[in-house]
């Protein structure tokens, strides 16, 4: 009797479990359109599959299944909902275009997520039977990632074995005019645009020191400390948007910020504009670059086209571009660590970052070191948005130079690259990080210290 009794038992509980996926497959909740029903092109069949497989937890305002209402179930569920957005969002990741303007790092989240096959996770599978991707299905996505990305990111200049990497050379040429861009640099070095004649742009982000100052916090007019780390200026023409936080769309917009920030250079444009208009010199290179002369918008735009020059070749464009021989099997073999834990999901593109917001501490708290209450650095993007899923969430800083830019993350709480590595592997990599692959991140890492005009920083 109690044999039948503890069977009785075991087949109740396995039709229990078997219930609700049973019922999935019967019941299924409204297909999500949330990406197909605006795709067009090579982006409809993939934004199906997405729809299909993805939307649940990548979308906003996606249908659920019918248990999501359930006290236990609901909780889960909006947990993993949440925890997906905050990893990908895939509607706010795409443009009007479709497809065509998916981000860099996008494309490489959809394609390390479908080669490591971490996606669908195994509690939704165990749920939804028809959820995994079949290998038609990641053919399908894996080949239009491909495709996208020759249209729209790569470079142009790297070997045909790397045309389809997340991390492309840098371009060639900077592009920009050689005029304007002199004249800019004497901008950047100009310390009449500060309050008291002291400080210029190159003070906090000197191109001696990896374009930073090397300092956790800059030193501003009157000897006032900054709370946030000044990020480093080269190849900040190939980044999104400017400053920690996104504020600034484009670097003229961030050349408009230090001038007039009390903490920095302490000065407005009327103050800076009379000190410029009577040196004649500076009148008399502005009138011969720009057919409007000496404004504050000119000053602006003559920084921001300097700095468009600053881009700093390495050793690992020069490996990119085929040259197989100029990297060590140790800086090789960083580069694939590099990719298998997931940091080039990230740090893609020609900057090796700067082409994204993403939330620091996805895997595990990044602020519990912190005494205190949360600074309002540590809110990120959430400053300017005012956007709960914003908060934490940073733009993405450039890797390259990392070797001497230290001190490293926001709050400049490092400047040992090894433990950075550590700390951004703990706090946002999908799996562990053993002290043999950490070198071995590090080693590639130093190979991304280039040049400018011709010499070694």
């Amino acid at each position: 009797m109690k044999n039948k009794k503890a069977m009785l038992f075991v087949v109740l509980v396995v039709i229990a479990i078997l219930a609700l996926p049973v019922a999935n497959l019967i019941f299924k909740p409204q297909p999500s359109v949330a990406l197909s029903s605006t795709a067009s092109g090579d982006f409809v069949t993939v934004a199906k599959i997405l729809d299909a497989k993805c939307a649940m937890c990548h979308t906003e305002g996606d249908a659920l299944p019918f248990y999501a209402s359930l006290p236990i179930a609901s909780g889960v569920i909006q947990a993993d909902i949440e925890s997906g957005l905050d990893h990908l969002d895939l509607a706010s990741s795409l443009s009007s275009e479709q497809g065509q303007g998916l981000s860099e790092p996008a494309l490489a989240m959809i394609e390390y997520t479908i080669n490591e096959d971490r996606m669908p996770p195994t509690p939704f599978l165990a749920m939804h039977w028809d959820g995994a991707l079949s290998s038609s299905e990641k053919k399908t996505i894996l080949d239009w990632v491909a495709k996208v990305r020759e249209e729209t990111h790569r470079s142009g200049n790297a070997a045909d074995e790397f045309a389809n990497e997340p991390v492309q050379p840098l371009p060639a040429e900077h592009g920009q005019d050689p005029v304007i861009a002199a004249l800019g640099d004497k901008m950047f070095h100009e310390v009449r645009l500060s309050g008291d004649n002291t400080l210029s742009c190159a003070s906090c982000h000197g191109l001696d020191k990896g374009g930073t100052d090397q300092a956790q916090f800059s030193t501003g007019i009157d000897k006032q400390m900054g709370d946030i780390n000044s990020p480093t200026v080269l190849n900040s023409g190939l980044q999104f948007a400017l400053f920690w936080d996104g504020r600034a769309p484009t670097l003229e917009a961030q050349a408009d910020g230090p001038v007039n920030n009390p903490i920095e250079m302490g000065s407005n444009w009327e103050e800076a504009m009379a000190k410029l208009k009577a040196a004649t010199d500076v009148v008399e290179a502005f009138e011969k670059a720009f057919p409007d002369g000496l404004t504050p918008e000119n000053v602006m735009a003559s920084i921001a086209t300097f700095e468009r020059t600053l881009l700093t070749p390495s050793r690992f464009d020069r490996y990119l571009r085929g040259e197989s021989d100029v990297l060590s099997d140790s800086e090789i073999k960083g580069y694939e660590a590099f990719k298998e834990y997931a940091c080039a999901t990230c740090h893609c593109g020609s900057a090796l970052g700067g082409c994204s917001y993403e939330k620091l501490g996805l895997k595990a708290d990044y602020f519990h070191k912190q005494d205190g209450e949360p600074l309002k650095r540590d809110n990120g993007r959430f400053n300017v948005t005012q956007n709960e899923r914003d908060l934490h969430r940073f733009k993405v800083p450039t890797l390259r130079n990392i070797e001497i830019t230290f001190p490293y993350f926001h709050d400049g709480s490092t400047s040992d690259l090894k433990e950075a590595v550590k700390t951004m592997c703990r706090c946002q990599s999908p799996k562990p990080i053993s002290d043999a692959d950490t070198d071995l991140i590090v080693a590639f890492l130093k190979s991304l210290t280039g040049e400018y005009n011709g010499q070694q920083l």
